[in-house]
């Protein structure tokens, strides 16, 4: 009860900076987790390479070539050795430890699996292995959405009950950007994701969270002009919570399951966020449509 009443007590902008932290935190703990029980299992390792070397993995030639052609470092070494910088610095999110050097290393970093994705999208070219279809942009829109976060939580700093704040790490009193240009890249960023999502619902590979078009374009439309963010935010919390019960299966292990909607989890707390915070007063609907009458 006595951490209940402190969060009811905290300022909203400390508990913005709480939820997004550790929602944005258990997504790269349990990516981290899941990836590295199978690499580390010899009779799992194989299957996790293919899938991420595979026409619908995660790296396209280009980037291959440029990473392994001196066979120096080996796909096993770099994805596990990313898998556990993952793992670490999902933890230091949760605790609150380097904030904004992490939150800023991430928000670069989610941006290279949109240009290392294999992709063909050439009229008329039907490749013989199966591979993305659609334009890596749109494939990889939540990650471009998680970039757009990681860049919010970046200028909100650690907030309470953080390494960086109790350490000394991160002053209490650092100036921070105002909530309308935070909250404004924030609903674009999760806007964008439910956007694409309905615009584009049933193209090759284009997440939609498991949820009708007719539900995720409003959404998207609404997040992006401005109108009712808190409440939209409740929405965004309700659908990422469908997606999870929707993504349960009982035959697969916890962080199996887990990791099939880690993304969400982030998203999860985002919707929270525009909910306690809105999404601030820029180039909203209302502030666009008002004219100077000066």
């Amino acid at each position: 009860m006595r951490y209940l009443d402190m969060l009811h007590s905290m300022p909203r902008l400390d508990l913005a900076t709480l939820i997004l932290r550790v929602g944005l935190g258990a997504l790269f703990v349990i990516g981290g987790i899941s990836k590295l029980s199978q690499l580390l299992d010899p009779s799992r390792e194989a299957a996790i390479l293919a899938s991420y070397w595979g026409g619908t993995g995660y790296v396209n030639a280009f980037f291959n070539d440029f990473l392994f052609s001196s066979e120096i470092i080996t796909p096993w070494f770099f994805l596990t050795s990313l898998s556990a910088f993952e793992l670490v610095s999902g933890v230091a999110l949760i605790i609150g430890l380097a904030i904004r050097p992490l939150s800023l290393i991430y928000g670069f970093l989610l941006w290279t699996f949109v240009v290392a994705l294999p992709v063909v999208t050439t009229p008329g070219v039907v490749p013989d292995m199966k591979t993305h279809m659609s334009p890596a942009l749109l494939v990889q829109i939540r990650d471009v959405a998680l970039s757009g976060i990681m860049f919010v939580l970046y200028n909100m700093g650690s907030g309470p009950w953080s390494v960086d704040r109790s350490r000394g790490f991160e002053a209490s009193n650092l100036p921070r950007v105002s909530w309308d240009n935070l909250g404004l890249l924030l609903r674009l960023s999760m806007g964008l994701a439910f956007l694409v999502g309905g615009l584009f619902a049933g193209r090759d590979y284009i997440p939609t969270f498991g949820t009708s078009e007719w539900i995720l374009l409003p959404i998207g439309l609404l997040l992006i002009s401005g109108v009712g963010v808190r409440y939209i935010g409740y929405l965004v919390m309700a659908v990422m919570v469908w997606y999870m019960i929707y993504k349960l299966n009982i035959d697969k292990s916890l962080i199996a399951n887990l990791n099939s909607f880690k993304r969400e989890v982030a998203f999860l707390a985002t919707g929270a966020v525009l909910a306690l915070l809105g999404g601030g007063s820029l180039f909203t609907l209302k502030a666009l449509s008002k004219t100077d009458t000066k």
